[in-house]
């Protein structure tokens, strides 16, 4: 007997008209955990998440929560709530009536739903800003009334679509700590849509990565990055290098190219200065770009600069074969 609220999708497949979107897809939800679809610009994972939300019919297959199928029930009644990249809040009401907008819908009586918005301001430290207007609010105090309107409902699961995407980078990273926090507190799932790696390997317990309408892999925020099963993977999830082998291809980090008296030889083509390192790009005689990021001290002990021949090494412990 299966415990929580697991959300499984079978054999999910989205066309429009003749387009794919969304391929065949089989994966199982771990209950209270989070989950991150990474995946690039059209590869599927929006309209997965808009699918499982009610906002997109299901072509094909099936969405189970809890061993439910919910693939045909309007979006209210699913479990589920959605939180939009845009935030989509009302302009004349107050942070609390939007909020407690979709207990109104219900018919909930005012001292009640607004007892409960309350509770969920104070969840995401908004109290003061009751009874402002959203225009009055910066966008990160938007984008915290738009979750606590999507958490009014108590949802089993909570769908988010890019949320961090409009934010400046400082307050994008703080953001990251907050949900991330939220979804401990709560113990409900959360599935994030992002195209950014580094968000994805900060906040997921699990990383799906989506291209082209199928799951390329799902794992670990740490097995995705050190294990890419493909070469897809390894170039989108970044840091990682892709190596013509005899019978097949492999990675090797980034961080694990060294710059050494012997080895490959390659010519340097790039430097780019980043604070506790040096990001050195370099091109071998058979045109494969390769990078080396070097910590600064060592970088600086003997400097290169691009036209300069240099050669390359790495551990052979270091290296991770593709398995397609």
């Amino acid at each position: 007997m299966r415990t929580g609220y697991d959300l499984e999708l079978v054999h999910l497949t989205k066309r429009y008209g003749d387009a794919l979107a969304v391929r065949d897809l089989n994966h199982v939800f771990a209950p209270g955990s989070y989950v991150c679809l990474l995946g690039p610009s059209g590869c599927g994972k929006s309209s997965t998440l808009r699918m499982i939300a009610g906002h997109e019919d299901v072509t094909e297959g099936n969405i189970l929560l809890s061993g439910q199928d919910i693939s045909h029930l309007t979006p209210a009644q699913r479990g589920t709530a959605m939180m939009f990249q845009n935030y989509a809040l009302f302009p004349h009401l107050s942070v609390r009536d939007n909020v407690a907008f979709s207990l109104r819908m219900k018919g909930v009586d005012k001292a009640t739903r607004h007892k409960r918005a309350d509770e969920l301001l104070e969840l995401v430290d908004m109290t003061d800003y009751a009874d402002r207007l959203p225009a009055q609010l910066s966008g990160g105090q938007q984008q915290r009334v738009a979750l606590a309107r999507a958490l009014v409902t108590d949802p089993k699961v909570l769908l988010l679509d890019e949320p961090l995407s409009a934010l400046d980078p400082f307050l994008r990273i703080r953001m990251r700590a907050e949900l991330k926090k939220l979804q401990r507190e709560l113990g409900i799932t959360f599935i994030h849509v992002t195209h950014g790696q580094d968000e994805a390997l900060a906040l997921a317990d699990e990383i799906v990565v989506m291209n082209n309408a199928v799951i390329e892999q799902a794992g670990t925020a740490r097995d995705v990055w050190a294990a890419p099963r493909t070469e897809f993977v390894a170039r989108f999830i970044g840091g990682h290098n892709v190596i013509d082998l005899e019978g097949g291809k492999a990675t090797v980090r980034a961080d694990a190219v060294r710059l050494t008296q012997d080895g490959l030889p390659a010519t340097v083509v790039a430097v780019e200065y980043q604070g506790a390192s040096v990001a050195v790009t370099t091109q071998t005689e058979t045109g494969t770009e390769v990078l080396a990021l070097l910590p600064e001290d060592q970088f600086f002990a003997s400097p290169k600069n691009p036209g300069e021949p240099v050669r390359l090494s790495w551990d052979e412990g270091r290296l991770h074969r593709l398995q397609a």
